[in-house]
């Protein structure tokens, strides 16, 4: 049997890693309905396989198989490994306060937007002083809103930092609906119709003394609602021996 097993997110596909082994082939499964009888998609002499075909937003359980130089294989993994596909891009958004075209950003169209388009989830602005991200409110009957929220989750070298969404309105979201745009540093957005989403700023383009003209990001949309992961699910690392006896003093 494979020592581990673990996956990767994304678009349209998941990628099963699994931990080194003395077999001459790896057999990858995914279950076809509910009631849960896998059926093969594949195999590999490999350590990874990509899974593709798949449908973003909907989440897929895998497993994997080892098979020996004589033909006998394993019994399926046993590790809970699943993975729900979502879109990932890079984008450029301008500065709503030279114009409202192209300074928002809708999630779900996963396309830029007018800073006052009703599909606007998010929109840049910069006043000379600062870089702000701004969260939209949507009405979404007469006199009835909800808002977009938005938290800053910290400088990283990658949007992978980003694995979970904090989950509720009293989990850190700004109470301004705004944050701060700092270079490299990820943030968290909840939308007004219970989607999660993250992105990166990657680049401020500036003149010093001039307000920013453009913010570039990375993006990630989890397009299943109400489904908070943003990457894949950390399992520990596979060993090739046991751990020796350690005593301590």
């Amino acid at each position: 049997m494979p020592d581990a097993l673990t996956e990767e997110l994304l678009r349209y596909s998941a990628t099963i890693s699994f931990g080194s082994s003395s077999v001459s082939t790896s057999r990858s499964w995914k279950p076809s309905g509910s009631s849960c009888p896998y059926d093969r998609i594949g195999a590999t002499a490999a350590t990874q396989f990509a899974a593709t075909g798949l449908t973003n937003g909907v989440t897929r359980y895998f497993a994997v198989s080892a098979v020996d130089n004589a033909g006998n294989e394993s019994p399926l993994s046993y590790e809970d490994v699943y993975d729900t596909p979502r879109p990932a891009g890079t984008t450029t958004l301008n500065n709503f306060v030279n114009g409202t075209a192209g300074a928002g950003w809708d999630f779900s169209a996963f396309s830029a937007v007018a800073q006052d388009s009703p599909n606007c989830d998010i929109f840049f602005g910069d006043n000379g002083s600062i870089s702000q991200m701004f969260a939209t409110v949507v009405e979404v009957s007469p006199g009835q809103f909800v808002p977009n929220d938005i938290q800053d989750a910290g400088y990283a070298t990658s949007l992978d930092a980003v694995d979970f969404s904090p989950v509720g309105e009293n989990a850190g979201w700004s109470p301004t609906g705004t944050v701060e745009l700092i270079q490299d540093h990820c943030y968290i957005v909840w939308t007004w119709d219970n989607h999660y989403a993250k992105f990166r700023v990657t680049g401020i383009t500036r003149t010093p003394g001039q307000p920013a003209t453009l913010a570039r990001i990375e993006w990630a949309y989890q397009t299943a609602t109400g489904n908070n992961e943003l990457r894949a699910r950390p399992v520990h690392t596979a060993v090739n021996s046991p751990r020796t006896v350690a005593w301590l003093r």
